[in-house]
């Protein structure tokens, strides 16, 4: 009998390193993939990137277009087209044969 509770005292001594190390390794698998920093939460954090990137390029879109708009205003020397346009915008007024419709900015 002694033979057999050393033997199954011995067999559990050496599992028990090999079942903490497959727990450790399961553990942080487990969380590399599904975890909050993992692969799945990766593919969803570049997706919003790039709809950020897209935001991003319309608004540097939308700032140079400003920045050629003032610089068309220029106190010293303004486009004539400029006031022209901003004139029948603001004021909504147009020649005897013109018609102004507002138009809303996008």
């Amino acid at each position: 009998m002694r033979i057999k509770r050393r033997s199954i005292n011995r067999v559990f001594a050496l599992s028990i390193l090999p079942a903490i190390t497959c727990a450790v390794v399961a553990y942080f698998g487990y969380y590399a993939v599904w975890g909050e920093r993992g692969m799945i939460a990766l593919s969803d954090t570049q997706a919003q990137l790039g709809l950020q990137t897209q935001r991003l390029a319309q608004a540097r879109d939308a700032r140079l277009r400003l920045q050629h708009n003032i610089a068309l205003m220029n106190p010293d020397h303004p486009d004539p087209d400029m006031v022209r346009e901003l004139a029948h915008n603001e004021l909504m007024i147009g020649g005897r044969n013109e018609v102004a419709v507002s138009r809303s900015a996008h």
